[in-house]
């Protein structure tokens, strides 16, 4: 089926539904084995919201709870841990296991945050970069793991471009979410890391009786999270398919530019709330599985988000802009002109099963989360 790119009187939309017949090789299984064995994990929660449900037009709709993973207020923790364990194996094999490391990132919060963390629990450094836009809070928050914080006056892939600089410096080394040729092995082990939350996902919809989720949203950065859950529920053939839904800030809109052009390209990112969706390059290795396994994607403005974030702090769900983002899209691809399209390219019926990722949690980005923006 050929994709469908959205007119100028509808939100920016993409869709492929044949993606729903892709397939590609499984996660390792030994990453679940491995976050089961970290001090604090247990499965996030996965709650069913009914007045959603009804909203939307679905048979049941749930939420993916990251608001506290690990001991952090987003899933990042599962990436970051994961990565830097394949990374410190590594160096251990090539026998320089004693000799000091700095671990180096950009982030737009959360990630940054994770590295911070995992580098001081195993004691070692952190070097973290952080573009502009990214709230104060979020920035100290960094800065209390114990981790050096260097603010950028670049947008997020300038903070990614001086990390890796940083990284030629002796004794430190880049565990960096979004990949480039030449740069791919670790965001590959940090996509594995991820494999986590969908695997609980599949358990807590089975104990719910709910059976395979017809429909996925996505929160989209550079897509490393998407690649995960791409990867999860394209290596499943056979049964019902489930369609994945990826939702962007209007200000940074890479993954959806690109799907539209056929080819991944980089946008000029803008202001937006949803400071750790706000990036301008998709992953290079995330980019074959979004081509070919997302059906749909779609773009949201700052104030659709924060309604989302407001709607479900009322129904006992913390969420930041960014984790409101998926519901905030979900409305927008379900509502308005083209929404029977819409609705009909994401295979929704009033029967499907769907989840809603939220990413993170209202501590996780302070920004504003009223409607009125």
């Amino acid at each position: 089926m050929p994709a469908y790119v959205s007119s100028t009187a509808e939100p920016p939309w993409f869709a492929r539904p044949a993606a729903r017949g892709w397939t590609c090789p499984p996660a390792p299984t030994e990453v679940r084995d491995f976050h089961a064995s970290l001090s604090g994990y247990a499965p996030t929660p996965l709650t069913e919201l009914p007045p959603l449900a009804v909203e939307l037009g679905a048979g049941r709709v749930f939420v993916k709870d990251e608001s506290c993973r690990l001991g952090l207020p987003a899933f990042k923790a599962l990436g970051a841990s994961w990565a830097v364990h394949r990374a410190l194996a590594a160096r251990a094999a090539r026998g320089d296991a004693t000799a000091p490391v700095v671990l180096v990132t950009a982030t737009d919060g959360n990630h940054g945050r994770a590295v911070a963390r995992t580098a001081r629990l195993l004691g070692h450094r952190a070097r973290i970069f952080v573009p502009r836009g990214v709230h104060p809070e979020a920035v100290a928050a960094i800065a209390a793991e114990g981790a050096e914080v260097s603010q950028v006056t670049g947008a997020y892939d300038e903070a990614v471009r001086q990390a890796a600089e940083a990284c030629a410096e002796p004794g430190a080394f880049l565990v960096q979410d979004t990949a480039w040729p030449g740069y791919e092995r670790i965001p590959g082990w940090i996509v594995e890391g991820y494999s986590t939350l969908c695997a609980e996902i599949d358990e807590q919809l089975a104990a719910a009786g709910a059976g395979t989720p017809g429909l996925i949203a996505i929160p989209m950065g550079v897509g490393s999270l998407a690649h995960a859950v791409v990867t999860h529920y394209r290596s499943h053939p056979g049964g019902p398919p489930t369609a994945l839904l990826s939702v962007e800030p209007t200000a940074a809109p890479c993954v959806i530019e690109s799907l539209t052009r056929g080819e991944p390209v980089s946008v000029t990112t803008g202001e937006t709330i949803m400071a750790g969706l706000n990036c301008g390059t998709p992953s290079s290795i995330a980019w074959p599985h979004l081509r070919d396994g997302i059906d749909a994607a779609i773009a949201i403005p700052d104030a659709a988000s924060a309604r989302a974030a407001g709607d479900l702090a009322r129904l006992g769900i913390s969420s930041g802009p960014c984790g409101a983002a998926s519901l905030a899209g979900l409305r927008a691809a379900l509502t308005g002109d083209g929404a029977d399209g819409r609705r009909a390219a994401l295979g929704l019926g009033p029967a499907s099963t769907v989840v809603l990722l939220s990413t993170e949690g209202a501590a996780a980005n302070p920004a504003t989360t009223t409607a009125d923006i």
